[in-house]
């Protein structure tokens, strides 16, 4: 009997870890269209696991969406220029970042009521961090090259960061450090909140343009595409290049799932590139989705393992310029939505 029982443990091992191989490595597709509607443009996502919404910028608003029930469910008003969203759940407020008037928004999570606005000492603001060690916003203005730090609770302005860089998106260790890209620097920076200041520059060489960036807290493992249509994997210690794989074109959000160890790579030309940790140090590339054109930036719901993109059809585009040699076409009107996507 002790071998038979000793066999079927090694059996059950063995079916568990096979389907938790065929788990991670399942492919995603996309299973709905979520139709949002509006004809202006849009920027990032930002999932609430707790309370279930997902918070998509759009325009001059944030629509928010049910990601059960996959309905919209309320707005935030007055939330010009198509920034992020932080959320700070034990505070209940969400912060968005205010673009087109150097502000930051601040909200209740559990009324969508708007409460304030901050003023942001550099110019467009584009990203927005909650660290919640230090209780503190991180508004990462984009052109205005700086990093304006705030008390959550108060708004008070307590720091300027400046970086000399066109910020790009961030990631937050949760332990007091923060990561940033630098897109016409190509470079990484670490940020120390509690002291708040870089305290770490690395190059990102031969690769231009960061455009996004992910991180698995617990590997401390930073994913970084770029434009020069690679997907890099960082230590988040040393700055090192750990892995490189390639992607499609016009990145502009990377992902990490910590519960099926997949980091994501979102591409305006319509695809998705999927990578799985296999350990701290090796890293597989798993799958090239076919999306939509235009579904650049995600969210990931961990509960759920749901990837959610934003998009919309666009018209012919205008002529070229010496301004604008590669314009994009105009929105069609009332097709903007999201597209859910599944493994």
């Amino acid at each position: 009997m002790k071998v038979f029982g000793s066999f079927c443990f090694f059996c059950a091992s063995v079916l568990s870890l096979w389907l938790a191989i065929a788990s991670a490595h399942a492919e995603y597709q996309i299973v709905s269209r979520v139709h949002v509607g509006g004809d202006t443009g849009w920027d990032y996502l930002e999932p609430d696991p707790v309370s279930r919404r997902l918070y998509v910028t759009h325009g001059d608003h944030v629509v928010v969406v049910d990601m059960d029930t996959l309905k919209v469910i309320g707005d935030v008003p007055d939330s010009p220029g198509m920034g992020g969203v932080a959320i700070a759940r034990e505070l209940n407020r969400g912060y968005t970042a205010n673009g087109t008037e150097d502000t930051v928004g601040v909200f209740e999570l559990d009324t969508l009521k708007p409460l304030a606005k901050w003023q942001a000492t550099g110019k467009r603001p584009n990203q927005i961090a909650f660290e919640p060690v230090t209780q503190r916003v991180f508004s990462f203005n984009s052109t205005g090259r700086n990093i304006t730090v705030f008390d959550a609770k108060t708004g008070a302005v307590l720091s300027t960061i400046e970086v000399d860089g066109r910020t790009e998106f961030f990631a937050v260790d949760g332990k007091g450090m923060i990561y940033d890209a630098l897109e016409d620097k190509a470079t990484v920076i670490a940020i120390d909140a509690r002291a708040m200041k870089v305290i770490s520059t690395w190059s990102l060489a031969p690769h231009q343009e960061p455009s996004g960036m992910a991180m698995d807290t617990a590997t401390r493992r930073l994913f970084v595409p770029t434009h020069s249509r690679s997907l890099l994997v960082l230590d988040a210690d040393s700055g090192k290049i750990l892995a490189t794989f390639p992607i499609g074109a016009g990145n502009d959000a990377a992902k990490f799932d910590p519960g099926r160890r997949l980091a994501f790579a979102s591409n305006g030309d319509g695809t998705l590139t999927v990578v799985h940790e296999d350990s701290p140090d090796k890293f597989s590339l798993v799958q090239n989705v076919k999306t939509e054109p235009g579904a650049r930036t995600m969210a990931v719901d961990p509960n759920t393992h749901r990837l959610f993109m934003s998009t919309a059809d666009f018209g012919p585009p205008p002529p070229p310029t010496p301004e604008k040699p590669n314009p994009h076409g105009p929105i069609v009107p009332n097709s903007f939505r999201l597209l859910v996507l599944e493994p």
